[in-house]
């Protein structure tokens, strides 16, 4: 009597441990409730660098899609060339790149849409969106610093900010530390646009793995030094391509 009292009792929790079993079996593509709120992240690269992104949206019905995103990118020069010139005689001669005055990064808030072009048909595939997107971008440039040797005494470099007037090849001893210059770090207000096709090829509705392919512009109020001699820029102009993974769900 007692083992048949036991067994009637753990039913109830065995029940529910097959019904979330069948959930997650049954939660595909087929499964047609439209789940209301989504976060992901993931990682971007463009033709000008790399970063990462963080986006949170909102399906208002099946076809559009109200998209908050935060996203932070490195930018480099197109013809930036890396040199370690005392390399072969030093082994703490770090590399550096000729002739760059900044790091360049930015970090973007902005809000976009998402509509649907092509849903996913009922044994899976692709779900494939147009997307647009618009708001604030910050440039952030911070002065590079080189080891320099100070004038034809070459011994005993000092961490100096670059000046292409005055330091070449042959008295830049390598890079210095990152922090180096930190305190020099420059804002530069403006924003951004861009448009592309998601693709969403989860196999899951709760889940999320799209793929977004498109053009960005970012511009400045006030311009960026990237390279010496080189013009300034107000806007930088790139492809780009983003990989994210996250969830839909529905509770607040």
């Amino acid at each position: 009597m007692l083992i048949m009292l036991l067994a009637a009792g753990a039913l109830p929790l065995r029940a529910q441990q097959d019904k979330e079993a069948r959930f997650d079996q049954i939660d595909t593509i087929l499964n047609k409730v439209i789940l209301k709120r989504e976060i992901m992240g993931g990682a971007m690269a463009h033709t000008s660098g790399w970063g990462f992104i963080f986006r949170k949206a909102y399906n208002q019905n099946a076809f559009v899609k109200n998209v908050w995103e935060i996203e932070v990118f490195g930018i480099r020069a197109d013809k930036q060339v890396r040199i370690n010139y005392y390399g072969a005689y030093y082994s703490d001669a770090n590399s550096y790149v000729y002739g760059k005055l900044n790091k360049v990064y930015d970090l973007r808030s902005g809000f976009g849409q998402q509509h649907l072009l092509n849903s996913k048909p009922y044994w899976g595939g692709v779900e494939v969106r147009l997307a647009y997107y618009g708001g604030i971008s910050i440039g952030i440039s911070k002065p590079i610093y080189l080891y320099i040797f100070n004038e034809d005494i070459y011994e005993s470099p000092e961490s100096k900010r670059y000046d292409p007037e005055k330091h070449f090849v042959d008295n830049i001893y390598g890079r210095a530390p990152f922090i180096d210059g930190l305190q020099k770090t420059t804002f530069h207000p403006g924003g951004y646009l861009k448009g592309g096709l998601s693709f969403d090829f989860g196999a899951y509705n709760t889940s999320i793995r799209a793929l977004e392919v498109g053009a960005m512009i970012d511009a400045y109020i006030t311009p960026i030094a990237l390279m010496a001699f080189e013009n300034k820029h107000y806007y930088f102009f790139n492809f780009y391509l983003n990989l994210t993974f996250g969830k839909r769900y529905n509770r607040l």
